[in-house]
């Protein structure tokens, strides 16, 4: 253990102990502590993850995207309380997109799934996405990572929306599910591709009242379309189901279809692997954040960088010029 004080030592026992006997007090604690960035707290937030460590990995990781106005939240809080039901334990990550302009965030999917808020054997955390990309919150993966340890065996990650960038969502997760809407028509098109690269599972929900023939039709044709393009994984083909989160149709169709991914997982063989790949990805982000961080609190760079990235809006200096100049500065 790096050298602590006697009184963060005692804090970061009670934290460990804590999250580790499943109390959601010190987990919700715990999760403060490692979303902070604050340098110091971010010293003991790595000794708390080094000491849940052996308690992580044993949870269903599940990803839950897809383009605003999809019913994200409702389908969550109708599969977290089924699954509640069925005796799990079940983490919800509710990812909140910042503003662009102040930073803040609205925070309202614990609002929004009060009903599975208040169930014994759910937690549900909503963080700020702080415009980092990837549409997951800055620590969602350390905040998976201490839910596992707090004996959740379900981890739904609700991301901001879908896009190339959710890539990065998907790179947590063990299974990633896909949301669409019934008869997008044309506006579908355009993120079609980057849909049935990513999902595991494709889910067109709002399949009820009137809705239900358009859905069924928006399924057979992402079905047609999925048989052109080469699988993700050889192991598994993505699966289109409908469900309605608002009266529960199809539901335990999309579990079905959610555990049978995971089964895939294990029976090839790649689950553990594929983990690991994702821990290592996950440092070298760590690093490239760091290293972007120490370089922009250079005492150097902080004094060129505003007339350099000036004089590039200008068109007075070329991009890489003002870059050479203020990586030279940085090695000095």
């Amino acid at each position: 253990m790096d050298q602590i004080s006697d009184q963060e030592e005692a804090r970061l026992r009670r934290l460990a102990d804590g999250v580790l006997a499943g109390d959601r007090t010190q987990l919700a604690r715990a999760i403060t502590l490692v979303e902070s960035t604050r340098r110091e707290d971010e010293a003991l937030a790595q000794q708390l993850l080094k000491a849940v460590l052996p308690a992580t990995g044993k949870s269903h990781r599940i990803g839950v995207s897809g383009v605003p106005g999809v019913g994200k939240s409702t389908l969550i809080e109708r599969l977290g309380g089924q699954l509640v039901d069925k005796g799990h334990r079940v983490a919800v990550l509710a990812v909140d997109p910042s503003s662009a302009l102040t930073g803040g965030s609205i925070l309202g999917d614990k609002s929004r799934m009060d009903t599975l808020a208040r169930r014994e054997g759910a937690f549900i955390r909503p963080s700020p996405s702080a415009a980092t990309l990837g549409g997951v919150a800055r620590r969602t993966r350390e905040t998976l990572l201490l839910c596992e340890a707090a004996g959740f065996d379900i981890v739904l990650v609700e991301t901001v929306g879908v896009g190339q960038s959710e890539t990065a969502a998907r790179d947590m997760v063990d299974t990633f599910v896909v949301l669409l809407l019934p008869g997008a028509g044309d506006e579908l098109q355009g993120i079609k591709k980057g849909i049935l690269e990513v999902g595991d599972v494709l889910a067109v929900n709002k399949a009820d009242g009137e809705r239900v023939a358009l859905a069924r039709a928006a399924a057979r044709d992402h079905e047609a379309a999925l048989r052109y393009l080469r699988p993700r994984d050889q192991h598994w083909a993505p699966t289109t189901v409908v469900v309605s989160a608002e009266t529960g149709s199809g539901m335990e169709e999309l579990w079905g279809n959610i555990q049978q991914h995971r089964a895939s997982l294990v029976e090839a063989g790649v689950l553990e692997r594929r983990r690991g790949e994702q821990a290592s990805r996950w440092m070298w982000s760590i690093i490239e954040e760091r290293l972007m961080t120490g370089f922009r609190d250079h005492g150097e760079v902080r004094r060129l960088l505003e007339a350099l990235e000036a004089d590039v809006e200008r068109g007075t200096l070329p991009p890489g010029a003002a870059a050479d100049r203020l990586l030279r500065a940085y090695r000095s």
